[in-house]
C-alpha cells in the first residue's frame, strides 16, 4: 500500500505571513508542491498519521494492528520502527511534547489504549538502517468498547492523556510520575451520553481546561454532535458547557486552533462539511468566578469543497491555517482575512486522485516556470 505524503507542512508556517496583498480582500496566491508516495508496507487500511511537534518525525497507524514511526532526513523519510500495538484495528495515534520524551499514544478497537516511549539511546540512528525501541509502558483497559480517540494535553496541563469510547466516555489519565511513564491513574471520567469518535484538548492557557468531543452517530434525532466540556476548578470535576446544535451530520474530526493571544477560540469540525467555529466567551474577567464558561458561537464558516466526507482536520502551529482531507483525494488549505471571511487558498492532490479536468483547473497558469508533473494550485 503507497501512503502519499504531501509536502505541506514545512510551508504552514511561512504562508502565514505570505497572504496579505490585497484584491478585493483576498490575494490570488499559487502553491507549488511535488507529491511524493512511499511505501508504507502497511498491509491494510491507514487509519491515522501523526507529526511530532518539530515536523520530523511521523507516525502512522492502520487496520494490520501495527504502528510505524518515520523519520525525515535529508528530504527522504525512513522507516526507523514498526511493531504490533494492539489486537484489532489502531484507529489514532499521537505525539506527547518532546519535554516529556519520545512518547507515542495509540488506541484501538480491542478496547484499549497504550502509552509507548523510546529508549533514549536509539534515538537518532543514522540512515534509519535499524530499528529504534519502542516500549510498551501502560496499557489502558477501562473501556467496555472500542476506543476511537487519543490527546494528549497541552504541556502546561503536565502529562495527562484524555481517551473516548463508543460507550460515550471520556477518561483522563495522568502519569504519576513523568519519569516512569508505567504508573498512570484515572483522574476522571464522565458521560457524554452519545456514541464518541473524536476529542481535542484546547490548548489556551487563558482558559480553564477544556475538551471538544464528536459523535459519528448516523442518526439525527441524537441532536447536536459536538459537545464542549469544562474543568471547574471549584467542582474539581469536568462539566458541559456547550452543545453545538447546529451541527447534526456525523463528526469524523474536531480540532482546536492553537490560541495565539486571541480573544475567542476556533473550531473545527470534519463531517459532510467542514465547519469552523468561534467561541467568544461571554464571562466577564472577574465577574461569575467559579462558574461555568458560556460562549457567543458563530459559525464562520461551512464548505462542501472536497463534495465528499472530510475526515481530518489539522491547524499549522499559529492557529492561522486549517488544513482539511477527504474521500476527494485532496487536502485543502483554508486561511481568514482580517474581516474573518475564511476561503480556500491552495488544494494539494496528487496525480493518482486528479482527473484530468481537475488538473487543468489546478495547474497555476500565471506562473512563469512550466509546471512541473504533481504540480497544482
Amino acid at each position: 500500500m503507497l501512503l502519499s505524503i504531501t509536502v505541506l507542512f514545512r510551508i504552514l508556517s511561512w504562508l502565514k505571513t505570505s497572504l496579505f496583498l490585497q484584491d478585493k480582500y483576498w490575494c490570488h496566491f499559487y502553491i507549488m508542491f511535488v507529491a511524493k508516495s512511499i511505501s508504507s508496507e502497511h498491509k491494510d487500511i491507514i487509519h491515522d498519521v501523526s507529526f511530532d511537534y518539530h515536523g520530523t518525525r511521523m507516525a502512522t497507524c492502520s487496520s494490520d494492528h501495527t504502528v510505524k514511526v518515520w523519520d525525515l532526513e535529508k528530504g527522504e523519510w525512513h522507516c526507523t520502527a514498526s511493531w504490533k500495538t494492539h489486537s484489532g484495528s489502531v484507529w489514532r495515534v499521537t505525539w506527547a511534547h518532546p519535554d516529556f520524551g519520545q512518547v507515542l499514544a495509540t488506541c484501538s478497537f480491542d478496547r484499549t489504549a497504550a502509552v509507548w516511549e523510546e529508549l533514549s539511546g536509539d534515538v537518532g540512528t543514522k540512515g534509519g538502517s535499524s530499528s529504534n525501541t519502542w516500549i510498551k509502558r501502560t496499557s489502558l483497559v477501562d473501556s467496555r468498547t472500542s476506543v476511537t480517540d487519543v490527546g494528549f494535553a497541552p504541556k502546561h496541563l503536565g502529562l495527562q492523556l484524555a481517551t473516548c469510547s463508543e460507550d460515550g466516555i471520556v477518561r483522563i489519565y495522568e502519569a504519576v510520575d513523568v519519569m516512569n511513564l508505567s504508573n498512570w491513574q484515572l483522574q476522571y471520567e464522565f458521560n457524554c451520553n452519545f456514541k464518541l469518535s473524536c476529542l481535542s484538548w484546547n490548548t489556551s492557557r487563558m482558559h480553564p481546561p477544556m475538551i471538544a468531543v464528536g459523535s459519528d452517530e448516523p442518526s439525527p434525532a441524537a441532536g447536536g454532535k459536538v459537545q464542549i466540556y469544562e474543568y471547574s476548578e471549584t467542582n474539581r470535576k469536568w462539566q458541559k458547557v456547550e452543545i453545538i446544535y447546529t451541527v447534526t451530520d456525523p463528526v469524523h474530526d474536531v480540532r482546536f486552533a492553537p490560541n495565539m493571544g486571541r480573544s475567542y477560540h476556533l473550531l473545527a469540525i470534519a463531517s459532510n462539511d467542514l465547519v469552523i467555529l468561534t467561541l467568544k466567551n461571554l464571562r466577564k474577567e472577574g465577574g461569575n468566578a467559579g462558574g461555568p464558561s458560556r460562549f457567543e458561537i458563530r459559525q464562520t464558516g461551512s464548505f462542501d469543497d472536497h463534495q465528499s466526507v472530510v475526515w481530518r482536520v489539522s491547524w499549522n502551529i499559529t492557529g492561522t491555517i486549517l488544513a482539511s482531507s477527504g474521500d476527494d483525494g485532496a487536502v485543502r488549505l483554508w486561511k481568514a482575512n482580517y474581516l474573518d471571511s475564511w476561503k480556500c487558498i491552495a488544494v494539494l492532490q496528487s496525480e493518482t486522485y486528479a482527473s484530468d479536468i481537475e488538473k487543468t483547473a489546478f495547474l497555476a497558469p500565471s506562473i512563469a516556470s512550466t509546471p512541473t508533473p504533481g504540480s497544482y494550485r
